[in-house]
């Protein structure tokens, strides 16, 4: 089934997290910002978890997808930095592609499912994604 998972938008069958892991520690830190966030999308979802704070990469990277994250109890998104920052079109489309590259360079980062609220989840546990996508973060912020 795996072609058929790549065109109907199914993902691959990733063991399991750790419950006792650092990754694991990390998302419950920010569990009910993922649950919100879980609520209110219906995409898939993969989340980059890191110290009190998470990324979560929304669709289906590296093509189409958004961005989420969540930092100091909030949760913010593409968008609204967008908007926030009045970034120009230009801007924007630098800033998906630094996006684009950084989830890339993590290509062959370990994957994991993970369950937050009632979905299934793929969780990155790369620390090297975490610094790069924080770094173009604050790089706009």
């Amino acid at each position: 089934m795996g072609m058929l998972d790549k065109w109907f938008g199914g993902h691959k069958d990733y063991p399991s997290l750790a419950a006792d892991s650092e990754a694991q520690s990390h998302l419950d830190e920010v569990k009910a910002q993922l649950e919100t966030l879980a609520d209110e999308i219906k995409d898939p979802m993969e989340v980059v978890p890191a110290d009190h704070a998470a990324y979560v990469f929304i669709g289906k990277p590296p093509t189409r997808f958004g961005l989420a994250w969540i930092h100091d109890g909030k949760l913010s998104n593409f968008k609204n930095l967008v908007e926030e920052k009045h970034l120009s079109p230009p801007r924007m489309e630098k800033l998906v592609d630094d996006l684009r590259d950084a989830y890339t360079h993590a290509k062959d980062a370990q994957r994991y499912k993970s369950t937050v609220g009632d979905r299934d989840v793929t969780v990155i546990p790369s620390e090297s994604l975490e610094k790069e996508v924080q770094e173009i973060i604050r790089d706009v912020t």
